[in-house]
């Protein structure tokens, strides 16, 4: 089977539908709800069709594609500047330290204080791959993919780019580092809470969320011990991650108190390593293993390939030629394997 990351269409709102109901919950950027789904699709065809080169807030969505039965089986999402329309809150975890001279002693506490830091970095996000086609490599086409987008539309994005992880569910699908903090506050369970943020936003929590800073010693151990953890399924993102150049520094999400990884958009790997040349042959038959980009905006597609580096620019194989719709003489983003 072969496969192509291209651009979302609202022809694809079925598709992102069903998988988006396999997601499980935590999963604010997937909802299971048509009418969001649409305006995110409607949202990332603006973003798409827009040439202008300044960043405003935008979301681009991305679809993997079996080219062979042209059914949708992933979707990942590029946004060029989070906080451009509503505040875009984390909590920061701090120290403070305290001393007493009567006791002569010194007492160091955590906390989590709410704060809008990471407001206009750009952020990759909204990963998902079908559970039927989890081998192969495809979940690692759809995260890089992204980078090569980013490198390709550099313009757009900021200096500072940002992955929220998914943070501990427990088996009944509630948060505890939610039933520990919002849930006091909202009257409203984690499952309500994420489902309310995915269609309406987030506005909430800053009408209702206490500004005080948190005492991390105050919650109860269930919620203090996933702080800053990734749901299982998400600790091979996060490896993934770390392999770009991202890490963790301190940021979790308000909800479920997952880790916020963090990088320097140009100093990531797949986009410092990235090299845009001239395809000088499309019939390679033997080459490095490679992601392969070619085309603007809405004409974006990428895939694995073979490439190999030769005088002038560079060589791919036909099946990458094909999937790309490129030949001799045009342009080409690529990143070894």
């Amino acid at each position: 089977m072969t496969f192509v990351i291209r651009p979302a269409a609202t022809d694809d709102l079925q598709h992102l539908y069903e998988m988006a109901k396999l997601t499980g919950g935590g999963f604010t950027n997937l909802p299971p709800d048509r009418n969001s789904l649409t305006a995110k699709l409607e949202g990332s065809q603006a973003a798409f069709d827009r040439e202008g080169q300044d960043i405003v807030g935008e979301t681009f969505v991305l679809v993997l594609e079996n080219t062979e039965t042209t059914d949708v089986r992933g979707t990942c999402q590029l946004f060029t500047a989070v906080g451009h329309q509503y505040p875009f809150y984390s909590y920061r975890i701090g120290t403070l330290t305290q001393y007493s001279k009567e006791l002569d002693r010194t007492v160091t506490a955590e906390l989590l204080s709410l704060c809008n830091d990471l407001g206009g970095t750009s952020e990759v996000g909204g990963l998902f791959l079908h559970p039927g086609e989890r081998a192969g490599g495809l979940g690692l086409l759809l995260a890089r993919s992204r980078y090569l987008f980013i490198a390709a539309h550099r313009h757009r994005f900021g200096d500072r780019i940002l992955a929220e992880l998914r943070g501990i569910i427990d088996e009944r699908g509630g948060s505890p580092f939610w039933d520990a903090i919002g849930g006091k506050f909202f009257g409203m369970s984690f499952q309500e809470a994420d489902e309310f943020n995915a269609i309406h936003g987030n506005q909430f929590i800053a009408d209702l969320m206490p500004k005080h800073p948190v005492y991390i010693a105050m919650l109860d151990e269930a919620a203090k011990k996933v702080i800053g953890l990734p749901h299982p399924s998400g600790r091979a993102a996060m490896r993934m991650l770390e392999n770009e150049g991202f890490s963790y520094q301190g940021y979790v999400d308000i909800f479920d108190g997952g880790p916020t990884m963090l990088a320097n958009t140009d100093k990531v790997k797949s986009i410092a390593d990235a090299h845009y040349g001239e395809v000088v042959d499309d019939e390679l038959e033997k080459g490095e293993k490679s992601l392969i980009a070619a085309g603007q905006l809405k004409d974006f597609r990428c895939c694995y390939g073979a490439r190999e580096f030769r005088e002038g620019g560079v060589a791919i194989d036909s099946l990458a030629a094909e999937l790309l719709k490129v030949g001799k003489g045009d342009m080409v983003w690529s990143v070894a394997r």
